[in-house]
């Protein structure tokens, strides 16, 4: 694989425009979640502005893209932070909207010693009343767009244009009510589906079987599902095949937005026109990194620490395509 350093220096950078959550968290550390009332001390503790497209963005920023970010907060102090906080971060915040009279997202996590989590979310729904006009030629100064499940009316009017514009409409496939992927997957160019999304989506549990089916169900789209600990699969449309990647091996010390900064490298090194394979290598090795850090987003990891981890991780793809799979 060509060096991404190489490439940052030798190309412009990628402009990615991430839509969707922008939260203010507070992670507690603790050494077991607990099951029942009581009252639990926790180890660590650590407030940070993310939520899905925000660390996403964050990502983007650290491996040296030009991140943005259109998401919206309540016009209180904690979304003055939540903004102030992304801008420090290197993350373009001129798209975020302050929404009069609505509080904005809050979250209460706590993560155990293996690295697992419990969330406890509040978003105002006043903060996604109304959605602005988005139009191609608008979206067309971005190299891609990625979306998550939070502000579904903003995420499909910009995957629209997106595709109209011709560059990549990526969809993050995150748990959301009832009928929202269903509505942006045929607007996005690129799924990337969590476990417990695809799981509910299809109602099956074994991997190969469940990228077959949303590949049957959104035939137009590249189709991924990451499984944690288990690696990533994804439909090769090259070659219609159902690949695997394993996950480095890393020890957990949080696992949270893991997810986001595998979404926001994908997005970043398929714009650099990174063969698909390498795209899920980097987007794995560098969603696995960050699990060594407690502090959500924090952990993401910058272009040389990426760069120098992949080339000393020798794991490939494996097709994993099932005979009966073939008529996909």
């Amino acid at each position: 694989m060509t060096s991404t350093i190489l490439k940052q220096q030798l190309e412009p950078a990628r402009r990615i425009l991430c839509v969707g959550a922008a939260v203010l968290d507070t992670l507690f550390r603790v050494h077991v979640i607990p099951a029942g009332q009581g009252k639990v001390l926790p180890t660590d503790m650590l407030q940070i502005a993310e939520g899905m497209a925000s660390s996403a963005a964050y990502a983007v920023a650290r491996l040296g893209g030009s991140a943005s970010i259109w998401g919206a907060v309540g016009d209180d102090e904690t979304g003055e932070r939540i903004i102030g906080d992304l801008a420090a971060s290197g993350i373009d915040t001129a798209g975020m909207r302050c929404v009069a009279g609505a509080r904005s997202a809050v979250s209460t996590i706590l993560i155990d010693d293996a690295g697992e989590r419990l969330i406890i979310p509040f978003y105002d729904p006043r903060l996604h009343h109304g959605v602005q006009p988005v139009t191609a030629e608008g979206i067309a100064a971005f190299d891609a767009v990625l979306v998550d499940v939070r502000w579904p009316e903003l995420a499909l009017k910009t995957l629209l244009a997106a595709r109209q514009a011709g560059i990549p409409a990526i969809l993050d496939g995150d748990v959301a009510p009832e009928g929202v992927i269903e509505m942006l997957g045929p607007a996005a160019s690129h799924i990337i589906f969590s476990q417990p999304a695809a799981e509910r989506l299809t109602g099956a549990s074994d991997p190969v079987s469940i990228v077959r089916q949303l590949k049957e169900t959104f035939a137009h789209a590249f189709v991924s599902v990451t499984f944690g600990e288990r690696g990533s699969y994804w439909f090769d449309d090259d070659d219609a095949l159902i690949r695997h990647l394993e996950a480095p091996r890393i020890r957990a010390v949080d696992t949270l937005a893991a997810g986001d900064i595998f979404h926001g490298t994908f997005a970043l090194m398929l714009c650099e026109g990174m063969a698909m394979e390498d795209v899920m290598r980097s987007s794995s090795m560098a969603a696995a990194i960050k699990c060594r850090t407690f502090g959500g987003r924090i952990g993401a990891p910058d272009r040389a620490e990426l760069d120098e981890a992949l080339t000393s991780w020798p794991a490939r793809a494996v097709d994993v395509t099932r005979p009966a799979d073939q008529a996909v």
